[in-house]
């Protein structure tokens, strides 16, 4: 009987062993360099607990000092895209989980951003990022394709995510992250800048009227406006809370979830394409997107979008379409779609 309690005990040893170097050890390796692959990714796991510990060392809202003055970017090299992974972005996004059949369509705007969470949530975490991981909001965004994302299926590509600024602001600090992706070739394909803010909480009340008088205002649209009625599902927070967007947070409210950000804007782009046609949204493409109130799951919204003209010859901006997303007369997201030149 002592030999076999010895056995089990030596067992659970060499497991927690083992346990300790697949998902601490090797990945505190891994992260010691800033060019990773994508067959040595730390688990999902770690990066969990190193986002809690983290979190709880640092006070949202703070620019902490950066003794080394590194400039912070991740690159993730040899990525290729997964089919299956692509058709449950296409199935949860608004496109429908056959959408990357058609030989018309390109590689959804936002799939690039979808790839790069993990890589993002490293950056996040790693020690010579200046502010808190907890509690960042989403502000802003700007996506351009330079070409087809599409490209992206054609062999391995890479992906890097990198900190440009920080800014001190009156509701805290923001920051500008910039995502990007490039073909086997090394061409740029697609890249993304964020702006978040972390919020000092000292100064929520200043901050919440500052806003609000900043982001109440609904753009100009003009006569031709087309209205569509979307139901946000009660699960969009909990399936995409960690694919979808690590800058989401869990609502204090039981029951209820946080639409993600990256999941407003895909769902946003998914419909004006089905009405517009896919031309609308094909590189060279820029999008422009500014987030405003929260939006808590399960609800019903209401998706406008329009044709823009611009002004004067000579002045006026490229044809595109604004969108708003808004319910009971309050905005969530607001954005312009228009297109780009080839050299971005």
């Amino acid at each position: 009987m002592g030999n076999v309690h010895s056995c089990v005990v030596a067992s659970l040893s060499l497991f927690s062993v083992y346990l300790f170097y697949v998902h601490v050890y090797r990945a505190h390796r891994v992260l010691k360099s800033s060019v990773l692959h994508s067959d040595g990714l730390p688990s999902s796991a770690y990066l969990c607990v190193k986002y809690v510990l983290r979190a709880s060392t640092r006070t949202p809202g703070r620019l902490y000092a950066d003794a080394e003055k590194r400039h912070v970017v991740f690159t993730l090299l040899n990525c290729r895209l997964q089919t299956p992974v692509l058709r449950r972005f296409c199935s949860l996004a608004g496109y429908g989980w056959d959408y990357p059949d058609s030989e018309y369509r390109d590689v959804p705007l936002c799939f690039p951003e979808f790839l790069c969470s993990r890589l993002t949530l490293i950056l996040l975490t790693d020690g010579n990022f200046r502010l808190s991981p907890a509690g960042l909001v989403r502000l802003r965004q700007t996506l351009k394709t330079l070409q087809p994302v599409d490209e992206l299926k054609k062999g391995p590509f890479t992906l890097q995510v990198e900190v440009v600024e920080y800014r001190q602001v009156d509701a805290g600090v923001e920051v500008d992250v910039r995502l990007s992706a490039a073909s086997r070739s090394g061409c740029l394909v697609w890249e993304s800048v964020l702006t978040l803010l972390s919020k000092d909480r000292r100064l929520q009340p200043l901050q919440a009227g500052r806003r609000s008088q900043q982001d109440d205002g609904r753009p100009d649209e003009p006569e031709k406006v087309k209205q569509v009625e979307l139901r946000v599902p009660g699960t969009s927070g909990l399936q995409c809370l960690c694919s979808f967007s690590v800058f989401s947070s869990l609502p204090r409210l039981p029951g209820s979830r946080a639409a993600p950000p990256l999941w407003m804007l895909s769902v946003c782009l998914a419909e004006i394409e089905k009405h517009r046609g896919v031309g609308v949204l094909t590189a060279p493409v820029s999008v422009r997107v500014q987030y405003r109130n929260r939006l808590t799951a399960p609800a019903e919204v209401t998706l406008r979008f329009w044709e823009t003209s611009g002004g004067e010859e000579g002045s006026r901006p490229p044809r595109g379409f604004g969108f708003l997303m808004e319910r009971h007369g309050a905005s969530h997201l607001v954005g312009l779609i228009s297109r780009s030149s080839p050299s971005g």
